[in-house]
């Protein structure tokens, strides 16, 4: 398979921003020559200029291949493993505290991918807050690719994604083997609700979160489009919430709207104290979506 061609790789670095407004810099062209190579083959296409030839012309399978190809993102369950440390033994117990009269927690696993993110969240609720049973608890899990969220849906892993992050204990308490990988059992899959959703679109009928998971995906925007999705996080969170990003990301740029808690190994965050009271004073305020 032929190099993607500069005019080519421009013409698809255009093509996404304009579908996910995601940023792909000349350094991401082997990247989207790895992704795109495997959908040329399967169409028998001879080189990655015949795809993107098809692609200008408007085939709409293409399309949704290419964006689902480019918008995927690795991840694995436990991810980086001090973000749910701090979920476990300092969020979600304020949270039951500040909400035990409510009963009730919402969670938004934002750019989810194949769903191990919101999938460890689920078990970690079950394995460490047995007294969330009766609780009105929801778990949303949000991705650009419909195809990769159908995968999640189903929650069947390969062993050698299972084998990262999960201890033995973990994985038999929540998976069945099934063939050559493993399947999430129903009562945890059941806990996760799942929707299509661009993160630089609008995000109708999302409500508002007391915990927002968005890790490692603002580092793919350019800097307005970071900016406008933050304006809209701040719409869609609980004024005491939380707001966790990828260790390498931040919200410098939203420091009027968004403070990091002293949490040395984890991006976490919340309003501002001034946030938290312009919102809690503002005349018949009501949170978006409830």
């Amino acid at each position: 398979m032929t190099n993607l061609l500069p005019q080519d790789f421009q013409y698809v670095a255009r093509f996404i921003h304009e579908h996910s407004a995601i940023s792909l810099g000349p350094n991401k062209s082997y990247l989207v020559e790895a992704r795109l190579g495997p959908i040329a083959r399967r169409r028998g296409l001879a080189s990655l200029s015949e795809l993107v030839k098809r692609l200008r012309m408007g085939d709409a399978k293409l399309r949704d291949e290419v964006i689902d190809a480019l918008t995927t993102n690795e991840t694995w369950f436990f991810r980086d493993h001090h973000p749910f440390e701090l979920i476990r033994t300092t969020l979600l117990p304020e949270l039951i505290e500040r909400r035990r009269n409510q009963r009730r927690l919402r969670i938004w696993s934002a750019a989810c991918s194949s769903g191990q993110e919101p999938y460890t969240l689920a078990m970690l609720i079950d394995e460490h807050f047995p007294q969330l049973s009766n609780w009105d608890v929801e778990i949303v899990a949000t991705d650009i690719s419909q195809e990769i969220l159908d995968r999640a849906q189903e929650g069947y892993y390969y062993a050698h994604e299972v084998s990262r992050g999960l201890s033995q204990s973990t994985l038999r308490r929540f998976f069945t083997r099934e063939g050559s990988g493993w399947r999430i059992k129903a009562s945890t899959r059941e806990r996760v609700r799942f929707r299509k959703l661009n993160l630089a679109s609008f995000w109708a009928g999302l409500g508002v979160m007391d915990l927002i998971l968005m890790r490692n995906v603002l580092i793919y925007f350019d800097e307005t489009t970071r900016l406008s999705i933050m304006a809209r996080v701040e719409n869609h969170m609980h004024k005491d919430g939380y707001l966790m990003l990828g260790a390498a990301e931040t919200v410098a740029q939203q420091c009027d709207r968004f403070e990091r808690l002293p949490h040395r190994l984890t991006a976490c965050y919340q309003m501002t104290p001034a946030r938290r009271q312009k919102d809690a004073s503002r005349p018949g305020h009501r949170p978006v979506g409830l």
